[in-house]
């Protein structure tokens, strides 16, 4: 191997990962074309996107669709078109750096705010970390009748394993969630064909706005919080940061392009996931008068009359699977925020004990899960800004981005982000504290 291949793979150390940082380079310099040029890339943004498909989604589509029928699938397209921005600002920041965003953080800003940030960025993981257990736990309880408590425990036992999977390199653990989020696609796509939804009315709710009540911009800001995830952002800069490392300017650009073309493909699945679970709650839920379904449980006992214990099966398993992979994403991206922000971390297992601790807590006093589900998506709605406001402000440095600076354009979008995410969350606070 010559002396720049060896730089460009001195991060691989075991034979899955050499072949595919070999069959990248490949690609770079055109060797191979199409989809067996994409299929190396292929990893990081499927990761990522695991967040966007979270069990706070199951819980706040679900309620926004059986309250509201087709009228809020439009925040769903918004929310998507958001995260395919964000996720590739911050998956260029990693390749045009070498360096994920908490640690630019860390670098670049003063002590006291990079300190407020890793406190802020750490709660959101917290909020996270319960929804996904909260969710995988119920989906047990709900599909093999294990106890919650020890639902809990599995869960968490089984995201361990999963993690340990990293060891191997970064192959094995990318294919293995990737295949995680193609389960839940297809469970979907199932679940459209059982629900036989409205195509007119998904045609026109996906792209006119509609907001009705109080209840309904809350919902709102919680798909939106459930959609676009703070931890999501920070783990996404370092899936690329040294995955396949660029020698030149040039192979920058290249990679970038690659990495742009495997973003639209996992973020159009996430968003295809999101739309046909509030679309599904629509035309199952709203439109049989069963508006008021407001959680998971209820959501699955109705499920069963209406559409037969089969579709209520591929319901929970699609929970299941949503919860374990977007766990064990979690803990991943909680390691990352605090090797970031302070620079030391602690051992996985202990993470992984810690971060179930509130939902056993919340399983033993007997709170209502999908409630808990919603409030934590609301939470993380008013932790974004925080990420995404730092995203913009670094990938716009020239002398930090170089060729993969943003353009005005992305700029522009990005800041518009921001101010909508910063306005509905000042809405929402000034509701909560004077209403």
């Amino acid at each position: 191997m010559s002396q720049s291949n060896s730089i460009a793979v001195k991060r691989a150390t075991t034979t899955a990962e050499l072949k595919t940082v070999t069959a990248a380079r490949d690609a770079i310099n055109g060797k191979v074309k199409g989809i067996r040029a994409l299929i190396p890339f292929l990893g990081p943004a499927f990761i990522a996107s695991i967040a966007y498909i979270d069990p706070g989604n199951f819980a706040t589509n679900i309620q926004t669709g059986a309250r509201f029928g087709y009228k809020m699938l439009w925040v769903i397209i918004l929310a998507n078109l958001m995260a395919l921005l964000l996720q590739n600002m911050s998956a260029k920041l990693g390749i045009a750096t070498g360096k994920n965003l908490p640690e630019i953080c860390r670098e670049y800003m003063p002590k006291w705010l990079t300190i407020v940030m890793w406190v802020v960025s750490e709660l959101a993981a917290m909020a996270t970390d319960l929804a996904e257990f909260l969710g995988a736990t119920l989906a047990l309880n709900l599909l093999l009748g294990i106890p919650m408590i020890f639902a809990t425990i599995i869960t968490g036992i089984v995201t361990y394993l999963i993690l340990m999977l990293e060891k191997y390199g970064f192959r094995p653990l990318e294919k293995f969630i990737a295949g995680f989020a193609v389960m839940i696609g297809l469970c979907y796509l199932i679940e459209t064909m059982f629900s036989h939804p409205n195509l007119s009315q998904i045609a026109y709710h996906s792209v006119v706005p509609w907001l009705g009540n109080h209840e309904s911009i809350i919902l709102a800001v919680g798909v939106i919080g459930a959609t676009v995830m703070p931890h999501a952002i920070y783990l996404h800069s370092s899936l690329t940061q040294s995955r396949i490392i660029p020698r030149n300017d040039s192979e920058k650009l290249k990679i970038q392009k690659f990495s742009t073309k495997e973003i639209l493909i996992a973020m159009t699945l996430a968003g295809f996931v999101n739309l046909s679970m509030m679309y599904m709650a629509a035309s199952v839920f709203n439109t049989s008068g069963h508006n008021g379904i407001a959680d998971i449980t209820s959501a699955y006992h109705t499920l069963t009359p209406l559409l037969g214990s089969a579709a209520a099966s591929v319901f929970l398993i699609s929970l299941l699977a949503s919860g374990i992979s977007s766990s064990v994403v979690g803990t991943m991206a909680g390691q990352v925020i605090m090797q970031g922000f302070v620079g030391f971390t602690i051992p996985l297992w202990i993470r992984r004990v810690v971060t179930m601790v509130p939902t056993l807590i919340i399983v033993a006093i007997g709170v209502n899960p999908t409630l808990t589900l919603v409030v934590s998506q609301v939470v993380l709605s008013v932790v974004l800004p925080f990420p995404v406001i730092a995203l913009i402000y670094f990938t716009q440095k020239k002398e930090l981005m170089g060729v993969l600076t943003n353009n005005r354009i992305t700029t522009i979008l990005s800041t518009f982000i921001a101010i909508l995410i910063l306005g509905l969350n000042l809405w929402l606070i000034l509701q909560t504290f004077y209403s």
